[in-house]
Parts: structure tokens; C-alpha cells; sequence
């Protein structure tokens, strides 16, 4: 019998299944994001501290090592095995491509972050009882770990938009793989946001300072103020020269809502300069309420709008540009023995392939026709798409509301024939169109 490595379907009604790894992924990045931040700023701020013999800064930087301990490395500890979780659940063959193309890789990372998990106690807990020199050198291999930890990761992330290159499709190599044209502007675009979150972090520590030594806390929150700029200009140029380097469909999806992007950029980029120009000349005016109120702003208005975009811009591909978001592979991949498999399912269809479909719907009737169909628009649409009424992320209800079951069927037949370009190509049989069409028009959106 002819199968497709399918697994069982994963669905999480209202917000459709990848929403939920991107939801818990973005949690985790602000928490790692802010530890390789603060590893590079824990570099900078030893460093000065060694040669202008600063000992008051050694202070400011055992508290904020206890804000990461407490922040970063408990939350980031958390929410990590949960994007193992909710990724295995939602896109399990997409996990097993990265595995089976980075596992060297990710073996090698994983090195670098027990280095970062063991390197943050000892950079914390041994302040003033190690001599200053043997510090300031633990405080540059921690700050490389964390790079380090970085840079792979960018690289297997950079893979699931584009592998950039038609080399990796013959060769099947992991090199040809990681070293896509945006995995340094990515890299870089990442390095900015953690420079300024280093900063904004710097500044929720440096204003709650104030009661015991004022003159220090407006010193090191007028620094802060300037690595923040500093990163934030970096994040800027970065993303210019990242986009440059996406491939066609992700230019469609931010085609899709250019205006609203462009114009989200801009609110944010002006209300970043001004909080953070206000800690430069104005560092008085900074306390930890609004130093508190700015990380949420930058989480939700700039980390999750960002992470929602590169996801968005990615689809409808999960792994270098050959499966898609529905675990589908649209594309042969000789140098791992990977076949398309588009033409067998326009020719015997998604239920018939699929060895999870129960044995009473493997073959569509009139009596079976809408629950087949509510299992096709599972399968095929809801790691991009939530599917009621009530759905939160690309929901359904947007795209066909007032249709009936005919109009929805012709937009079917037209998706990744010119009709939507960003759409992934999947000619069905026609039963299964049919299936599809009158399950979506009997929600009556």
C-alpha cells in the first residue's frame, strides 16, 4: 500500500497548531535573546571595569547576573524543551529534517550552552572572590559561548526559511545547508535586537540602583541608553539586508500587509529612540516602572510582531523551501534521498496516503463527505490557518467569508496556480476538493 511519511495530526482549535510553537518560541527568545546580550555586555562592562579600575561596576553586574539567572536561564530553561514540545507535536517531520540535517550542529551548540549556563553562576558567584584578571577572561568565553550558542542556532533557523542555495538540493549537506545567503544578515539582525535588549534590561537594573549610589545609577543608565541606540541601530540596518536576502514567497506574504508592517516599524523604531535618548540625556527621568513597562512594550510590540512576521514570510514552508507547513515534501532532495511527493497525491489523495486516516474515511462518500472533509482542512490547512469561526491567527472566516461551496472550491483549484502565490501548490483529486469545499461552506463563515 502506498503511504507518505505522515505522523498523527496535531490541531489546537483557534489558533490552528504553529501558533502555539511560535507563542511559546517567542517567550523563549526575549528570555535567550537577553542572555547573549548580557553576555556581551558583561564583557564590555569587566573589561572597563579592569582597566579604569571600577570596582563599583562589579556590583551593578552581580544584579543583573541574578536577574538573568532568575530571567533568562529559569524561563529560557522552561520554555525551551516547549518548543521541543509544541514543535514535535505541531510540525514533527519539519523537527526531524532539522535533526537529520544539523545534528552535528545542534550537538555542538548544546557545548556551547552548558559553557553559558555554567559560566553565568561563576561569573555571578564569583565577583571579588577570583582576582579581576581571571574574571574579565571568564567574562570574553562566556560572551563567545553565547555567540557561539547564536550563531549555530541562526543557522538552522536560517535553513527553515532558505536553504539559498540550489547546491544543498544535489548535495543533501549540512554546510550547503547552514551557509545560506541570509544566515548573516539574520545573524546580524539578531545580534542588534540583543544589544539593545541588553540595554533595556541594563536600565531596569541601573534605575533600581538609585536609593543606594544615585550619581552610579545615572552613570550606568546613560551607558545603557547608548548601547541601546546603539543596537537598535544595528537591528535597523540588519533588517534591511535581511530582507534583501528572503526568497520570492516571503516578498508575497510582506507584499500581503506591507503598509501596516512599514508603519508598525516606524511607530516602534521612533518610540525605542526616544526612551532610549531619554536615558542618555536624561537618565533622572528613568525609573523601574517605566523601565519595566518598556521590556513588555518591546516584547509584545517588537519581538512578537517580528517573530510573527518571520514566521508569516517563511510559509507555507516549514524546512528549506521542500516540506511544507502541512509536513508535505514538495520537492525531490537528491543528496538526502528525499522524493516529492506532489504527484502521488493528486493522484490517490491525502486520506488515502495517510496512515493515520481511519479505515471509514479513506474513502470519501456521501455519508462520510463532510467529516472527510473536516480531516483534509485539518491536514492540509491548519498549520497555517485556524479553522472556526472564532479562530485568532489567519483565520478562515477572513478569506471565505460569504462563499458558498462552489466559490470556495474555485479558490481551491487556483492555490499555487498564480491565484495566491505565497500558497503552496496541492492538486488534490477531485473528491477531496469537493470535501474540502463543503465542509468550509457548512461553517457558513
Amino acid at each position: 500500500m502506498d503511504v507518505i511519511g505522515q505522523f498523527p495530526l496535531f490541531y489546537f482549535p483557534d489558533y490552528g497548531s504553529a501558533w502555539m510553537m511560535g507563542i511559546t518560541g517567542t517567550i523563549h527568545i526575549l528570555a535567550s535573546h537577553t542572555s547573549v546580550g548580557a553576555a556581551m555586555l558583561f564583557a564590555f562592562l569587566a573589561r572597563k571595569a579592569y582597566k579604569e579600575n571600577r570596582t563599583d561596576y562589579y556590583p551593578y553586574m552581580k544584579k543583573y547576573g541574578m536577574f538573568l539567572l532568575i530571567f533568562s536561564y529559569v524561563i529560557g530553561s522552561i520554555t525551551g524543551p516547549g518548543i521541543w514540545y509544541t514543535a514535535t507535536a505541531a510540525s514533527p517531520r519539519g523537527i526531524s529534517a532539522l535533526i537529520h540535517n544539523f545534528v552535528w550542529v545542534w550537538a555542538t551548540e548544546w557545548v556551547f550552552f552548558v559553557y553559558e549556563v555554567i559560566g553565568v553562576f561563576i561569573l555571578v558567584y564569583f565577583i571579588n572572590k577570583i582576582d579581576k584578571k581571571t574574571h574579565l577572561q571568564l567574562t570574553y568565553t562566556f560572551a563567545l559561548a553565547s555567540v557561539g550558542t547564536l550563531a549555530l542556532i541562526i543557522g538552522i533557523i536560517s535553513f527553515m526559511m532558505w536553504p539559498g542555495t540550489e547546491a544543498y538540493y544535489t548535495t543533501g549537506s549540512a554546510s550547503d545547508a547552514f551557509f545560506g545567503v541570509n544566515t548573516f544578515p539574520h545573524m546580524f539582525l539578531r545580534i542588534g535586537f540583543m544589544i539593545m535588549m541588553s540595554g533595556v534590561i541594563g536600565l531596569l537594573i541601573s534605575s533600581s540602583m538609585r536609593k543606594d549610589n544615585a550619581e552610579l545609577s545615572y552613570e550606568l543608565s546613560k551607558k545603557m541608553g547608548y548601547i541601546s541606540l546603539f543596537g537598535g541601530f544595528v537591528t535597523l540596518l540588519s533588517f534591511i539586508w535581511y530582507m534583501g536576502t528572503l526568497p520570492q514567497n516571503a516578498h508575497a506574504v510582506f507584499a500581503f500587509s506591507k503598509d501596516a508592517i512599514i508603519q508598525n516599524r516606524i511607530v516602534l523604531t521612533v518610540a525605542f529612540s526616544l526612551y532610549f535618548a531619554l536615558a542618555v540625556f536624561k537618565p533622572k527621568m528613568i525609573h523601574p516602572a517605566m523601565a519595566t513597562a518598556m521590556i513588555f512594550v518591546i516584547l509584545i510590540g517588537g519581538l512578537w510582531s517580528g517573530e510573527k512576521l518571520r514566521e508569516s514570510m517563511r510559509k507555507p514552508y516549514v524546512a528549506g523551501q521542500y516540506m511544507y507547513s502541512n509536513q508535505i515534501i514538495s520537492r525531490d532532495v537528491a543528496g538526502k534521498g528525499i522524493k516529492n511527493e506532489l504527484p502521488i497525491i493528486a493522484e490517490k489523495g491525502l486520506l488515502a496516503l495517510n496512515p493515520f486516516v481511519p479505515k471509514r474515511l479513506k474513502v470519501i462518500t456521501t455519508d462520510n463527505k463532510l467529516e472527510a472533509g473536516k480531516l483534509l482542512a485539518k491536514m492540509a490547512c491548519s498549520n497555517c490557518h485556524s479553522l472556526e469561526k472564532t479562530g485568532v491567527f489567519r483565520p478562515m472566516k477572513d478569506r471565505l467569508v460569504g462563499m458558498d461551496k462552489e466559490g470556495i472550491k474555485a479558490i481551491l483549484y487556483t492555490i499555487g496556480d498564480g491565484g495566491m502565490s505565497y500558497m503552496p501548490a496541492l492538486k488534490l483529486p477531485e473528491a477531496e476538493y469537493d470535501a474540502i469545499a463543503e465542509y468550509f461552506a457548512s461553517l457558513k463563515y
